[in-house]
């Protein structure tokens, strides 16, 4: 493959057996390493306004975890198309797996006529394009066969605040205007049905390898630390390698308490019990280690992985999960209900193979999510044949969000030091590049740490 050639989505379908034979006789590629971001804004219903006043209506915090919706009855009754469309591309989300969705034309009059034969719903999402006073009318109506507790979502087409106002005086739990977007909807059920005694929920980021060996557990460590000491939020790294985890080492951290304490005995495990487990790095980092012992076989189901994850995420704001190179039920799960995932790669055939096979499952699978924010680490390896990082990013289908070039000794230097990239040269460019994605999960402007002058003179 020549180095002016790009790969197209047509190019994609090769066969990787004569991609690799024309690997092993290219030469190394000229193209320098590049730091190439993107994102995937998140859109929201149209405000709500009265004369240029702030939104009637509040969002929920994007920087947030987005919690899985419990198991509860949902009734929409829709008058158009495209919120049918809406309603079933909700219904599929991940976080809505456990709620029970039920789609029916005809909007409000359809729900009153629904409600006469049928129990109250515990959700019931109608849409109305009737004026004011006519919707108002309607909803005085359906009121006369709901159940009390019953929560009402009502897409209109008005942006009216004396509308919204009237709506929520008679009990209305939610008034969208469109465009309404499936993510903004699963959101607003979710502060709907949030537990009172646990309303925060921190956001999950899982970091896994597209392949072993491509630094997976690195990037993981080098982002808590980041988000942690440099974008000052607080967090907790979980390393979920329980065989061969190396949270501890990089960490220089000693302990006898592991996550494996609370895998193995998740219904014991409460936030009391985890702030005990958790092993302190600084002020604002918090880590879970891992045991990184081949003398016990560990045969956890998939629900300890989840409730464990969850009950940490109630304790802080970002939850970074060191995933193992691997393939499993509790691993795709995990993946599936992270809110981030950071895919880590090498520019080599096996990574852009497994890479693609990852990201074209989590698309599919999580079509109201942002994609997968691809890494792609140690490029620019001397000698050793790559794919050029354009060639790359089209044929994986992600732009990458930060490369990291090969540097040896600046990641060798931090190991051995017990220390992050961003303390032993935060001036780097690994480490700018790191403190970038830190930014862009947390939103929070990173500067990066000084040396001091003690440290300059020290080399270290």
């Amino acid at each position: 493959m020549a180095n002016d050639t790009a790969l197209t989505e047509e190019d994609f379908e090769f066969d990787f057996d004569d991609m690799a034979d024309d690997l092993r006789s290219e030469t190394l590629p000229e193209d320098p390493v590049t730091e190439e971001f993107v994102s995937d804004e998140v859109a929201t219903p149209a405000p709500i306004t009265e004369g240029g006043s702030e939104p009637a209506i509040d969002m929920p915090e994007e920087d947030q975890g987005d919690r899985p919706i419990p198991a509860i009855s949902v009734r929409a009754f829709f008058e158009v198309a495209a919120t049918a469309e809406l309603v079933e591309t909700v219904a599929g989300d991940r976080r809505m797996r456990r709620a029970d969705v039920e789609s029916i034309s005809g909007g409000i009059p359809a729900a009153i006529e629904y409600l006469q034969e049928n129990v109250t719903p515990n959700l019931l999402l109608i849409e109305s394009h009737a004026s004011a006073p006519e919707m108002l009318a309607q909803i005085d109506q359906l009121a006369q066969y709901c159940d009390p507790d019953v929560q009402v979502m009502v897409i209109g087409a008005a942006n009216d605040i004396a509308l919204y106002r009237q709506l929520m005086s008679r009990g209305v739990s939610e008034y969208l205007v469109p465009p309404v977007k499936p993510l903004a909807v699963i959101r607003a059920i979710g502060n709907l049905f949030a537990d009172p005694e646990t309303p925060f929920l921190g956001k999950s980021v899982s970091v896994v390898g597209a392949k072993g060996g491509v630094g997976a557990s690195t990037i993981a460590h080098n982002l808590a630390w980041a988000i942690s000491e440099n974008a000052r939020q607080n967090a907790t790294l979980i390393d979920l390698d329980l065989s061969f985890g190396t949270t501890a080492l990089d960490f220089n951290q000693e302990g006898t308490q592991t996550v494996a304490d609370a895998l193995l005995a998740p219904e014991r495990t409460d936030e009391a019990v985890i702030s005990r487990l958790l092993t302190k790095a600084t002020e604002r980092l918090t880590l879970f280690t891992a045991p990184a012992s081949v003398t016990d076989d560990y045969d956890i189901p998939p629900e300890s992985y989840d409730a464990v994850i969850q009950t940490v995420r109630r304790t802080v704001p970002f939850v970074l999960l060191d995933l193992p190179h691997g393939w499993s039920t509790w691993l795709k799960s995990t993946l599936l209900s992270s809110d981030e995932v950071i895919l880590v790669c090498q520019p080599d055939l096996a990574s852009l193979r497994n890479g693609k096979n990852i990201i074209d499952l989590l698309k599919g699978q999580r079509p109201n999510d942002n994609p997968p924010r691809l890494v792609i680490n140690m490029a620019d390896v001397p000698k050793r044949p790559e794919i050029p990082i354009k060639d790359f990013a089209t044929a994986i289908g992600v732009e990458p969000e930060i490369v990291l070039p090969f540097d040896p000794h600046l990641f060798g230097t931090a190991a051995n030091n017990g220390q992050m990239i961003s303390e032993t040269q935060p001036d780097a460019k690994s480490s700018l590049a790191i403190n970038h994605l830190a930014s862009e999960l947390t939103g929070q402007v990173v500067a990066a740490p000084q040396k001091s002058f003690i440290q300059k003179l020290m080399g270290k």
